[in-house]
């Protein structure tokens, strides 16, 4: 199956840099444990969470965005692991001290049910005391489904809440888009 990310990836850090505001948390956090990056692309965030000592598993349907993470994980030595596959097929949540989700839900009419069930399975099955962190475009209402899902669960506990704008820049072409998001960060 074409996956079309694969096209995209061929601009190598196609999305640029994390998020100021995910790093300075993680980078603050004293549990330098292991991190699960679902949807992690080409290793925006996966690659500097690494390099700050976490044992980071990524996992993503590109093939071409797991084998350039990879080879960089390999070229520096880092704790990461790409692994090309479904993320809403992983079951294996209790291995991780933390599971980060950037911009994988938007909740479109023919998506929300699947991506709500997921949340639930998430934070069902993930252990005690993880944490999961959440960037998520604060459009439409997408932001408050999310909040309404975990709060029906009755399972976490919010930690943080931060407001932030990404950019994204197309080197080729010059656009730029600014979008605004939040991460929410929750404990169980």
């Amino acid at each position: 199956m074409a996956v079309v990310y694969d096209k995209y990836y061929q601009v190598e850090n196609l999305f640029g840099e994390p998020y100021p505001e995910l790093i300075e948390f993680l980078s603050n956090w004293i549990k330098k444990g292991t991190l699960l990056d679902l949807g992690c692309g080409q290793g925006r965030d996966a690659i500097p969470i690494s390099r700050m000592g976490y044992k980071v598993t990524g996992v993503d349907n590109s093939r071409v965005g797991i084998e350039q993470m990879n080879r960089i994980a390999s070229k520096e030595k880092l704790a990461l692991k790409g692994i090309v596959g479904d993320i809403f097929a992983f079951e294996d949540f209790r291995n991780f001290d933390i599971v980060l989700l950037d911009s994988m839900f938007h909740f479109n009419k023919k998506d929300k049910k699947r991506e709500t069930d997921f949340i639930k399975e998430l934070i069902d099955k993930i252990k005690n005391e993880a944490l999961i962190i959440f960037c998520i475009q604060d459009s439409g209402n997408k932001v408050k489904i999310l909040k309404d899902i975990v709060n029906d669960t009755g399972k976490l506990e919010k930690m943080t809440e931060n407001e932030f704008e990404y950019v994204y820049k197309d080197a080729e072409t010059k656009h730029k888009s600014r979008t605004k998001y939040k991460m929410l960060v929750f404990s169980k």
